[in-house]
């Protein structure tokens, strides 16, 4: 039962962090660099996306 309890205090003394900042950190701990470009692909790949739904979707269309 203790050891529920020194969990929760712990948990609410933790400040809150970002997404980007836990992505890091865990990048950083656990060394899955190679999970970079597979995110960044797939930021960009949804930002095209976005894009493609809006009136910028003419002006995509000319870069490919």
């Amino acid at each position: 039962m203790t050891d529920d309890n020194e969990f929760t205090r712990l948990a609410e003394q933790q400040q809150q962090q970002s997404l980007l900042s836990e992505f890091w950190g865990f990048l950083k701990t656990n060394k899955k660099w190679w999970l970079t470009p597979i995110v960044l692909m797939l930021l960009g790949l949804g930002g095209l996306l976005v894009l493609s739904s809006t009136a910028a979707a003419p002006f995509i269309y000319t870069l490919f």
